[in-house]
């Protein structure tokens, strides 16, 4: 009698194939946005996921300025930074940050969603994000992701 034996396939930091893909921002939710481009940088939008390798992809984020907040976030929500010194915390509405560096908005949204550790921060590499509509990476023929 012949045995079946299934094997969970790992994938291998050398074997993933890694794709570049371009995301509209343009009134799209913040939160909502960054969860799919977050899933898309671990990998977990293909068949090979791997927790402990990072297989995922890159995004280019474009038009990060034009994203938007629902209900009263514009206005309440705040971003805080500290400088590890005595009254070095600063903070910051969204408001502010969207009118100032839209691109640390989708950045610091993104990079929350990531593992904290070497892993996380290998993914958040893979991320470029823009604040109009052109980008360099036009040699990378990246394709439209579609959510």
């Amino acid at each position: 009698m012949d045995t079946l034996s299934y094997k969970t396939q790992s994938a291998k930091k050398e074997e993933v194939e890694r794709k570049w893909y371009v995301v509209d921002a343009e009134g799209e939710v913040v939160g909502r946005l960054c969860t799919r481009i977050a899933a898309v940088l671990r990998g977990k939008h293909k068949p090979s996921y791997t927790p402990h390798v990072d297989c995922g992809d890159h995004v280019i984020v474009i038009n990060a300025g034009k994203v938007r907040f629902t209900g009263n976030k514009l206005s309440q929500k705040e971003y805080q930074t500290y400088s590890g010194y005595p009254g070095g915390q600063k903070s910051t509405s969204a408001k502010e940050m969207l009118k100032n560096k839209p691109v640390r908005v989708v950045e610091m949204a993104v990079k929350g969603m990531l593992p904290k550790n070497r892993l996380g921060r290998q993914m958040y590499k893979k991320l470029h994000v823009y604040e109009g509509a052109e980008h360099p990476h036009e040699a990378q023929k990246p394709e439209p992701f579609n959510f």
